[in-house]
């Protein structure tokens, strides 16, 4: 998505919330795993993008927002709580409502749902989850810039990652009917997408999101990719998908980047 963004003639910025990619870990994450709680929730995450946004405002005169996944949480509870003047978000494979039992879809993934505070994933692990027609060079670009990041499980496991557990606590509670923001109080054009093959972020879900969404209704769209997954912008979809998300821009005041 960045390098999208950047051939389109556009600064892009992509943000590394706390406890991911080369962002410092929480302090839990260097204790044992079952000793704490999830560390890093959608409302604590939510400062770390209103800072990524300040810093971006301050810079240039249009500011558009992308949230993938977890990130509609993070970005979503960000535009409910403070209102940012923004040209326009894009809540792409978002999780809100999901009509499945949490417990059945962790499991899913290999996980217990009795979450501890992080967890360790390995290559062979995570392989298995993807499409069965992505291409094997992104998952492998994308493996390795998340095993060489902060991330990485240890230096001399470069097969492994480890992840906080917070994500997954805000899903646990979308799954309870207590997601962590209310997509009424979302002012903003907002586009959601999801991927027609998309087993996390299900119609159902992304449709009443939308639904609930608040002042731009005018502005506010709803698409879905034909064949993609959750991991629409790694697979063979990506391309559409990215040229979805700038053409939505485009049509948002504010589009071109003045410095």
């Amino acid at each position: 998505m960045v390098r999208a963004t950047a051939e389109a003639g556009r600064t892009a910025y992509a943000l590394d919330v706390r406890g991911y990619g080369d962002s410092e870990f929480p302090p839990e994450m260097a204790e044992p795993p079952e000793e704490n709680d999830p560390p890093v929730r959608a409302a604590d995450a939510e400062a770390d993008v209103a800072a990524a946004f300040e810093f971006a405002a301050e810079r240039h005169a249009a500011v558009h927002v992308v949230g993938v996944s977890w990130g509609t949480m993070t970005t979503g509870r960000f535009f409910a709580e403070r209102n940012p003047d923004a040209s326009s978000y894009v809540q792409c494979a978002p999780v809100y409502a999901p009509p499945y039992e949490f417990a059945e879809g962790i499991s899913a993934l290999g996980l217990d749902p009795e979450l501890d505070a992080y967890f360790e994933d390995d290559r062979e692990t995570v392989a298995e989850r993807k499409d069965e027609n992505a291409n094997p060079n992104l998952f492998e670009a994308t493996w390795r810039s998340m095993v060489k990041s902060g991330q990485g499980a240890a230096a001399d496991r470069e097969e492994a990652y480890v992840a906080q557990t917070g994500a997954l606590a805000d899903v646990r509670e979308c799954c309870a009917g207590n997601p962590p923001y209310d997509p009424g109080d979302i002012s903003a054009p907002t586009l959601v997408v999801r991927g027609s093959e998309d087993g996390v972020s299900e119609r159902s879900d992304a449709l009443t999101l939308y639904d609930e969404l608040g002042a731009a209704r005018s502005r506010n769209e709803y698409v879905e990719l034909a064949g993609a997954d959750h991991y629409a912008m790694h697979g063979d979809r990506r391309r559409a998908l990215f040229d979805l998300v700038t053409a939505f821009q485009g049509r948002n005041p504010g589009f071109q980047d003045r410095n």
